[in-house]
């Protein structure tokens, strides 16, 4: 029975992650949640006999791994180490992994394709090697604020511009200097006219209304993690030039919604083309996104 405090709502996201395990699609699963669902998520975990292990993150959230024992086993021998303090090894298994969402068998999504929809096919299979990166939710946010009407090569200037003038300088340990992504503390004391000095054009002001939100608690980049896909698609789209490609974008790359479906010429094209009827969304529901980035990639290289 649910506490009265506790929104299952929210709690989608985590029980999706237990259906995906369960289903063979993940070996381990990170999920960084509010220390108020702990009690609640716990329970079901055991219930489920699911190997897990809690690290806390700050006073109000917490990094709850789950899976199969192995993976947990080797979890639970580093989270109590400081991040600086791990081997190469771990480092691999404790970040990247994640970020590459290595622990995912991305030939389940494949399998799931209707072998009679020959497009899908030739894209999921010149598209195997895909994988949805699981990237900082704030910088997917103001990236994708600069990228619109906008090219790579701008885009990608853009923010080295915005790092270069409002980010911490920081040394690799190769000795090489680079800028950190600004936070957003620091683009909130920016003016418009600075960011617009940065090339940054009209979307400067969606820049900085965005940073002022969130540096004001307008809108909680945490609770966006514990919301599920449309809840989370609706808070995006009340920021400030944010529409709906923009806001699926957010989801999919910036939250690991992957049932987040991005629209952009090229996508609307190939749906003209091969979809007249709709696409298959029903087939597709919770891996649309992955659907997405093979048809993307297959109008890109074919």
């Amino acid at each position: 029975m649910m506490t009265p405090d506790i929104n299952p709502v929210e709690l989608k996201v985590f029980l999706n992650h237990i259906y995906e395990y369960k289903k063979g699609v993940r070996q381990m699963v990170l999920y960084t949640t509010n220390k108020k669902y702990e009690t609640f998520a716990v329970n079901r975990l055991k219930s489920q006999r699911i190997p897990f292990v809690i690290q806390p993150v700050d006073e109000e959230r917490i990094n709850l791994f789950f899976g199969k024992a192995e993976c947990i086993n080797a979890i639970r021998l580093m989270v109590t180490r400081p991040l600086n303090l791990l081997s190469p090894e771990e480092d691999f298994i404790f970040f990247w992994i994640r970020y590459f969402d290595l622990d995912c068998d991305y030939s389940e999504y494949i399998n799931m394709i209707n072998p009679r929809d020959k497009y899908l096919t030739a894209a999921g299979e010149m598209g195997s090697g895909i994988r949805i990166l699981q990237q900082d939710l704030w910088e997917m946010i103001i990236s994708f604020l600069i990228s619109q009407q906008n090219n790579i090569t701008r885009i990608k200037k853009c923010i080295e511009n915005i790092s270069r003038e409002f980010g911490v300088r920081k040394t690799s340990s190769t000795g090489a200097e680079y800028y950190a992504f600004p936070t957003a503390e620091a683009l909130a004391l920016a003016t418009e006219e600075q960011l617009r000095e940065c090339n940054l054009g009209y979307r400067a002001k969606y820049v900085l209304d965005t940073a002022r939100k969130v540096c004001f608690g307008d809108i909680s980049l945490n609770s966006l993690h514990d919301m599920t896909y449309k809840a989370a698609r609706k808070e995006l789209l009340g920021l400030y030039g944010v529409g709906e490609k923009v806001a699926d974008c957010i989801c999919l790359f910036g939250l690991h919604q992957l049932d987040a479906f991005p629209v952009d010429t090229h996508i609307r094209q190939a749906l003209d083309a091969h979809y007249k009827r709709g696409f298959p969304n029903r087939r597709y529901k919770g891996c649309r996104g992955v659907m997405q980035q093979y048809i993307f990639y297959y109008e890109l290289m074919k």
